[in-house]
């Protein structure tokens, strides 16, 4: 997940969603009047829990996953026997300790991978882990000089430190931590990369002391209140339990009115994930219900951790060295354009891959026993970078040969591929941008200190997570990680990552656009926010820091309002030798924007094609565990039990009777330890 912003769309349709689904009724038919609180999402999340449980169900929402069918999997999800693909979902530790036998046929197979970010690389390593395929016959095909896509980081000759975003996990990323266990530490011999980073977010946890400024500094006393009104709180729930059916091509704001937009719940949400006001109603319900458990920690981050230094050092390399020592094939500098299909009702053959390789056109013909594993579409596709001097270009335009100009060529051949120009089609809507502050002295320290309490040079958490300016015309927020965040940086200097969201608005000092300024001008922004006393600010920008500005017009794009059959499965029906990888492939329940979600495609998709007999671990389910649901009803409220709400009288009467019904009984108990009442 990065950190971005959201909101400041003028937009508003309330179409509300009613669902009427069947419910399972476990009181008396007089208490169905009780829709509030915590007991709509027992009634609702009853069914939910009976269809996962008891019928063993994958829940894989609106995606057509490609292990949809009624065979069930060791772990007791489905598994598509019919179409010999053998790809299912776990959960437990019973597979997650297991090694696979080595897939069929293997030694015969060989796979060329169109992109090298976390979903390309995630793939290859599963090949040669799991699939067991030989390193050699395994191609990576970069059109970059080095690997990793949106997982940068990067110290640029005569400008200076370039972090395009940043990335956030969570305890719960089942598919990153099984992989991540294996890959060794690119510093410590006989440690894993899970190990180590296992071990510093255990002993330097995180936690914010400042989530919100404003006047200049101050802290906005946000207060770990998320302050929504019954109302909104009802609001985020009747879209938590709305059918992903019904939200097919809707917007957020056709669910949400100010009850909720105007809450310190969207000020934390819009910021820490990159949603806007009219992005996809479907994807703010998948968030929500796949970090339910996390709704207490949105506030101060504890739920949020974090790697030692920057992503590309952190979690590329490594891969990058894994992969390696296996002698996996890395291609720079060769430009995936096209990939050519064999398309019928039954049976879809990728056949050739169109490249340029140093401006020149070449094909590599494939076989079926070639696997190709695509990854369309880009979020950090037209990105730009300025300098401290030159502003960011707002470059728009998809140019052929590009990774959008792919997937359109892609798309074309046949309607499972996908719709590319549902996300692409107006950057106005999907952009933001983001600058790397250097300090260059001490001169800016004290400011920070005095927002986050913490000194910036000890090497443990800083910030804790994004401090969102709240008064800011452009919704500015920054964020200091642990430092050093480069192995070689100065031990003097500190990195500050800046973004925001409205980069067509004037600034609040600088009064220019964003996209418009300068790293100097994006910086005195920033110094102005924090404190810095004007008649300082503009020195202190051009002596005491050196700022780089990047553009990036497609970044929010795979959060674009879609319907199903816009994003490719990751192996889509009748597909014989390929699959789909990254932001814009479709898996079931997972969250886009995530390092879990790209790399939950690249296993998937080898495990599909490969018949690798393992199971893949399952999204993590609490959104079917009550104790989460309730624990996140009632942080949502501000710790308020649910005899708390302001009800109608005859609500207030069937709460009463409903409670006098569960006395002395395991459910009382249960709300009490959860202080629901």
């Amino acid at each position: 997940m990065w950190w971005p912003p959201c909101n400041g769309c003028g937009r508003t349709s309330l179409h509300q969603t009613e669902r009427n689904d069947k419910k399972l009724n476990i009181f008396h038919p007089g208490d169905k009047k009780l829709i509030t609180g915590i007991f709509l999402f027992i009634e609702q999340i009853v069914p939910e829990l009976y269809i996962i449980l008891i019928k063993g169900k994958h829940t894989g929402e609106d995606a057509a996953a490609p292990h949809a069918s009624a065979e069930k999997g060791t772990g007791g999800v489905a598994v598509n026997r019919k179409e010999r693909i053998s790809m299912y979902y776990s959960s437990g530790n019973y597979e997650a300790f297991a090694r696979p036998k080595k897939p069929e046929g293997v030694d015969n197979k060989s796979a060329y991978i169109v992109g090298s970010g976390l979903a390309a690389l995630t793939a290859a390593c599963y090949l040669v882990r799991d699939g067991q395929m030989k390193g050699e016959r395994v191609h990576i095909l970069e059109k970059g000089p080095t690997a990793g896509g949106a997982c940068d980081g990067w110290k640029f000759e005569n400008i200076g430190y370039v972090m395009r975003g940043g990335r956030e996990m969570d305890n719960h990323f089942e598919v990153m931590w099984d992989l991540f266990h294996s890959i060794p530490s690119i510093e410590t011999e006989g440690v894993s990369v899970l190990d180590e980073y296992y071990w510093l977010n255990k002993a330097d946890p995180n936690y914010s002391l400042c989530r919100a400024t404003g006047n200049r500094g101050e802290d906005a006393h946000t207060d770990g209140k998320f302050d929504i009104s019954d109302k909104g709180a009802m609001e985020i729930m009747k879209l938590f339990f709305t059918p992903n059916e019904e939200l097919q091509d809707k917007r957020i704001s056709d669910f949400f009115d100010d009850e909720v937009f105007g809450s310190n719940f969207w000020l934390y949400w819009r910021t820490m994930f990159a949603f806007e006001n009219w992005h996809s109603a479907l994807e703010m319900k998948l968030y929500i219900q796949r970090y339910i458990h996390h709704i207490g920690g949105l506030p101060d981050f504890t739920a949020l951790r974090f790697t030692k230094y920057n992503q590309y050092e952190s979690m590329i390399l490594p891969m990058v060295k894994y992969l390696e020592g296996f002698g996996v094939q890395f291609h720079f500098g060769v430009q995936v354009t096209n990939v050519e299909f064999d398309c019928t009702a039954e049976r879809k053959v990728a056949k050739r891959i169109d490249v340029l390789r140093d401006g020149k056109s070449e094909a590599i013909d494939l076989t079926e026993n070639d696997l190709v594993f695509i990854t369309n579409g880009g979020c950090v596709e037209n990105s730009s970078m300025g300098s401290q001097n030159t502003p960011a270009p707002y470059n728009t335009e998809i140019k052929e040969g590009g990774g959008w100009d792919m997937w359109r060529k892609i798309a074309a051949q046949d309607p499972s591929f996908g719709h590319p120009d549902k996300f692409c089609y107006d950057p106005e809507q999907t952009n933001w941008m983001s600058a790397t502050v250097e300090t260059l002295d001490q001169r800016i320290i004290p400011y920070i200190k005095n927002i986050c309490k913490r000194d910036p040079f000890t090497g443990k958490v800083v910030t804790g997570g994004i401090v969102t300016v709240k008064d800011s015309s452009w919704l500015m927020s920054w964020t200091i990680n642990r430092q050093p965040q480069f192995r070689q940086q100065p031990k003097d200097h500190c990195l500050v990552w800046v973004y925001a969201l409205f980069t067509d608005k004037p600034g609040d000092y600088v009064k220019k656009p964003m996209r418009e300024c300068t790293g100097k001008e994006i910086c005195m922004e920033w110094l102005y926010h924090i404190g810095v006393p004007e008649d300082q600010i503009e020195e202190l920008a051009e002596k005491s820091a050196n700022t780089v500005p990047v553009m990036m017009p497609y970044i929010d794009a795979f959060f674009m309002p879609r319907a199903k059959g816009d994003r490719p499965d990751i192996v889509p029906k009748g597909a014989v030798n390929f699959a789909f990888l990254g932001q814009f492939a479709e898996t079931a329940r997972d969250t886009i924007f995530t390092t879990e979600y790209s790399m939950r495609t690249g296993m998937e998709a080898v495990y599909t094609l490969l018949n690798v007999d393992r199971g893949v671990p399952e999204v993590w389910g609490s959104t079917y565990d009550l104790r989460d649901l309730i624990n996140a009803t009632v942080q949502l409220r501000d710790g308020k039990k649910i005899t708390d709400m302001e009800l109608p009288f005859i609500e207030k009467i069937a709460l009463k009777e409903v409670l006098k019904k569960i006395q002395g009984t395991d459910i009382e108990k249960f709300l009490k330890e959860y202080n629901a009442i």
